[in-house]
């Protein structure tokens, strides 16, 4: 069994492998597309989805829910031609960061 690290990285190069292919014989490929206003789109749609999936408390589709907005979000990623790694060194920086003090942070300089 793949670790989920390996899973992360396998989906998000197959995502990023996918910006040459036809958007007629794949769904990410016609996600890039139609453009990022339609990866972001989705990524809202998603996002409000796990929302309701939580809120309800069914946990199968929190569970589905959350690969969909995972998915989209690396979709995303990969349009702005963000690395996961560039994420994964924001969230490492944050560890150990109260929440509430690492929002007062955010505030400040914006």
């Amino acid at each position: 069994m793949k670790s989920s690290t390996e899973v992360l990285d396998g989906l998000f190069e197959t995502i990023e492998a996918r910006k040459s292919a036809s958007a007629d014989s794949s769904y990410t490929a016609s996600l890039y597309a139609k453009g990022r206003q339609k990866i972001t789109q989705k990524v809202g749609e998603e996002g409000v989805e796990l929302a309701l999936a939580g809120a309800l408390d069914n946990r199968e589709e929190i569970v589905s829910e959350s690969a969909d907005l995972i998915y989209h979000m690396f979709v995303l990623w990969a349009d702005a031609g963000i690395k996961p790694a560039e994420v994964y060194q924001k969230l490492a920086e944050r560890e150990g960061l109260s929440g509430l003090d690492e929002k007062a942070s955010r505030s400040e300089k914006g």
